[in-house]
């Protein structure tokens, strides 16, 4: 194994998996939260598999998963790769015997040991990843460097915009396979949930130009998988999600979590989404496919505090809800999700992919914290300026 834990341990808990309804009906519960919109238009009929019963039956059929190879050796191009997401996909890569080279502009450190990482695993994979140092908005760069390379997929971890990928396409024509990291970001507001993949988009979104990414791919007949996460945590993580929480809980004090509380959203852990993409691969019944991402059960903001707290070894915080249009935070943040509700159904990747999330939230916060936030390391350093404006108002 090239690491040393891509599952939990007994010692974190087991997951448990249990049904939760296909759809529900969810009204604005706080005061600050966004108003949502019905919607449950089809968006690119051709990349979204038919549902039916197959779809449903990986909500009873439940078993550990291991990432085994599945599919013959393939060069890979991987378009990041050295943080988060792409660092577990690319050592599972490896792991599985496939040649990995990841593209970089070369201004940081292709390799570093992670808390995953057992000294032999480490050393296996440093000398086995292979890299090119290029900026891939530069088209005839890019040209240069990869045209007659022979890669046979690519996997795109740090796409924005649909002119990037062009790039790629134009500089490897013969391409087997597009997987691309896409965002649940870009669905349109709906008082209809969850989101599922066939549901409105919205190309006025943050996120339209991972949609033009997609878009572009299906219209140039490109062999490609889109893969859209929800909110993502575990070690490693550069956005402070749990870590946001986890400076509070240090520091004890209160955490500030907007309306009542009660949104509802979902997270699920990078080495969940990272088997995902690696079962992606080479799977026909994901060619040409959009695939949500994220852990089984949904969580409330107030709930997703008291995780952290119970994942850390810390007691429940005092929580401050507060009304968000009440208080000019600037730039400042004080909750680290949006004020919405925001969860998809994972049904249709868990059916197709073979693939079930094996970490629970409290124990992926657990993993996150110990091989983390609990070592020291943190992406932001504190800031509780926020709190201080909410708590002055109150």
């Amino acid at each position: 194994m090239m690491l040393a834990s891509l599952k939990p341990s007994a010692a974190l808990g087991s997951t448990r998996h249990v049904r939760r309804p296909m759809s529900m009906s969810m009204a604005p519960v706080a005061q600050g939260a966004s108003k949502l919109r019905t919607n449950r238009h089809a968006f690119a009929s051709n990349t979204v598999a038919t549902r039916g019963s197959a779809h449903r039956l990986a909500a009873t059929a439940r078993k550990s998963q291991t990432v085994t190879a599945s599919v013959a050796p393939k060069k890979i191009l991987m378009l990041g790769g050295t943080r988060f997401i792409g660092v577990y996909v690319a050592r599972m890569l490896i792991e599985q015997g496939h040649e990995v080279t990841l593209l970089t502009r070369g201004k940081s450190p292709v390799t570093a040991q992670i808390p995953d990482d057992t000294d032999d695993s480490y050393a296996s994979y440093a000398s086995a990843v292979k890299h090119i140092a290029c900026d891939r908005k530069d088209a005839e760069a890019m040209k240069a460097a990869l045209s007659g390379k022979g890669f046979q997929v690519v996997y795109d971890m740090n796409g924005r915009e649909a002119d990037e990928a062009e790039i790629v396409l134009e500089a490897m024509p013969d391409l087997e396979q597009y997987i691309f990291c896409s965002s649940a970001g870009v669905y349109m507001k709906s008082d209809t949930m969850p989101h599922r993949e066939e549901d409105e988009v919205d190309y006025a979104s943050r996120h339209k130009g991972k949609l033009n990414t997609e878009k572009l791919l299906s219209d140039r007949g490109v062999t490609f998988t889109s893969i859209r996460p929800v909110y993502i945590y575990g070690p490693l993580n550069y956005n402070p999600v749990e870590e946001m929480v986890f400076h509070r809980l240090k520091e004890g004090r209160p955490v500030m979590v907007p309306g009542s509380g009660m949104q509802v959203t979902q997270l699920g852990h990078v080495k969940d989404l990272a088997v995902a993409f690696v079962k992606c691969m080479g799977n026909p019944k994901a060619y040409n496919q959009i695939y949500n991402i994220s852990g089984e059960r949904f969580v409330t903001f107030n709930g997703f505090v008291k995780a952290c707290a119970e994942a850390a070894g810390f007691p429940v915080p005092e929580i401050v809800n507060y009304d968000p249009k009440s208080v000019d935070l600037g730039k400042a943040k004080a909750f680290p999700f949006r004020d919405q509700h925001f969860f998809t159904s994972i049904d249709k990747a868990m059916a197709d992919l073979d693939w079930n999330p094996e970490f629970d939230l409290v124990s992926g916060l657990r993993d996150s914290y110990e091989k983390d936030f609990g070592r020291g390391n943190f992406r932001k350093a504190a800031d509780f300026s926020a709190d201080e404006i909410i708590l002055a108002s109150k």
